[in-house]
């Protein structure tokens, strides 16, 4: 499979040879941290490496202007690599010091890590483009850029639109605190805002004459926690109240809102429990004679693993070998530990995966694929970009073992040489599955026969309803603010 020049050794060398470039790109989208659908200044600096590079840019695609694709080469077969690059409120942390020190009230931060998600991922079809000019391998590379991951599902708005429905291959990573080629499924999801509408009244002189919006917030957040007793055990329902109707006590509050996420290994178990959700909703605003509107918000699919591309991907990241700390990361990874992580934490980090790791500060090894699939409870819009095409993803250690995601520790270490290295090994076990599927029709076609088999051959179905675009998301939500 890598006897004809372009193996893995070569591609790695073809990443390393722009790595600096794309570590760099990284650490100016860590440091400028936007949001959900507000990613600007990040496609910007995507776009403009990408450009230079001689790649053809498709700009604001499916109604979101911070939705891109790239792409070089021309005919068959087409690969795309996916990129993310939006961050999380209230995140913002000073890089590379082990306590909590925001880099300004209420910023926002890369607490994913996807300012190097997305610039590992376009490294990686940075590289495989070089590859293409030498004449050995032929076919088309794609790099996606796919915005509001972690609230909005950018793929899933791109994958109702069809722009992944002539890929023969897709390829993705995260950073993590562990090597690994990605086994598990993660639970497909619908979130959702329940805006209840209400009377206000004073709330001492005409009590009688309100009807209190908060108070079926309230009830409803009651109701669902009577239910979490009667769903299934590996299902999941969260929930944030976005707007509580004002601040003043004596008056009843006329509006009130909450946000619900609702998790399940499948989505037709995701979209029954949030019909029963949505019953709640509608007793709580019966019992305070409320009106309650539903608003899908978001909404994925689960992903559907491919055994035939892991396996590849496996074999290359086994001659790849690990991220290669130094002395400096694992002293900083050490001293990290020692001042924000707690035992519990750490143990949480690897249990998934080999609670022996525990004793690891930094993981520089590969874990072994393991006997059956596991379920990673966890969502995310690759999912949707799995039913469509064989898709395959690996994890790679950016971050000190013990690292809760989502957190201020996570950000403080996304734009150290730790975390550089992860992303770099992350490309070239990205580039050389996608090279072998370029070069190895029949591996294309194992992989799509094992999808075809997972799916039973059903078509894609959108979970996000047809009406629902971002422009109108955001109408609505500036119209209840």
């Amino acid at each position: 499979m890598h006897n004809d020049g372009l193996g893995v050794y070569e591609i790695a060398r073809r990443v390393d040879t722009k790595s600096a470039d794309y570590c760099a790109l990284s650490d100016r989208i860590w440091a400028m941290p936007e949001l959900a659908f507000e990613e600007h200044r990040a496609v910007a600096e995507q776009i403009a490496l990408l450009e230079h590079e001689g790649f053809r840019i498709t700009k604001k695609l499916c109604g979101m202007a911070t939705a891109f694709v790239a792409e070089h080469g021309s005919g068959s077969p087409t690969v795309g690599f996916l990129g993310e690059f939006d961050a999380l409120p209230a995140l913002g942390q000073v890089s590379g010091i082990t306590e909590r020190m925001p880099t300004a009230e209420g910023a926002s931060g890369h607490g994913c890590g996807h300012n190097l998600l997305g610039s590992g991922s376009a490294l990686a079809a940075v590289a495989l483009k070089d590859a293409l000019a030498s004449g050995a391998i032929a076919g088309t590379v794609r790099y996606y850029g796919c915005p509001a991951e972690e609230s909005g599902s950018g793929k899933t708005f791109m994958a109702r639109a069809g722009l992944f429905d002539d890929l023969d291959a897709a390829f993705c990573w995260h950073p993590n605190v562990v090597n690994e080629v990605q086994s598990t499924s993660f639970l497909a999801c619908i979130q959702a805002s329940f805006r209840f509408t209400g009377q206000a009244s004073h709330a001492a002189v005409s009590p009688h004459l309100g009807r209190s919006a908060l108070d079926a917030v309230e009830l409803m957040n009651v109701g669902v926690n009577y239910m979490r007793e009667h769903m299934a055990s590996d299902a999941r329902v969260h929930y944030a109240i976005t707007n509580t109707g004002g601040d003043a006590p004596n008056v009843v509050q006329a509006f009130a809102e909450s946000l619900y996420l609702v998790r399940s290994p499948h989505l037709p178990d995701a979209e029954h429990l949030f019909q029963r959700v949505k019953k709640i909703a509608d007793g709580a605003a019966l019992m305070t004679e409320t009106t309650v509107e539903v608003q899908i918000m978001d909404a994925n699919s689960n992903v559907l693993p491919n055994k035939v591309l892991q396996e590849v991907m496996y074999e290359n990241m086994s001659r790849l070998g690990g991220p290669g700390f130094d002395d400096t990361d694992y002293a900083f990874a050490e001293q990290l530990r020692k001042n924000a992580f707690t035992n519990e934490e750490i143990v949480a980090s690897v249990a998934l995966y080999d609670r022996s790791l525990a004793s690891q500060v930094l993981h520089d090894g590969l874990l072994p694929m393991p006997a059956r699939e596991g379920m990673m409870m966890g969502s995310t819009d690759v999912g949707d970009v799995s039913w469509i095409v064989p898709t395959v993803q690996c994890s790679t250690a950016c971050f000190a073992i013990g690292t809760p995601f989502h957190t201020w520790q996570l950000v403080t270490q996304g734009n150290l040489p730790a975390a550089h290295k992860g992303m770099v090994l992350a490309a070239k076990a990205m580039a050389t599955t996608a090279a072998d599927c370029l070069r190895n029709p029949d591996l294309i076609a194992r992989a799509k026969a094992e999808l075809k088999e997972r799916t039973g051959g059903r078509r894609y179905t959108c979970p996000i309803p047809p009406e629902i675009t971002v422009d109108n998301l955001r109408a609505k939500a500036a119209a209840f603010a």
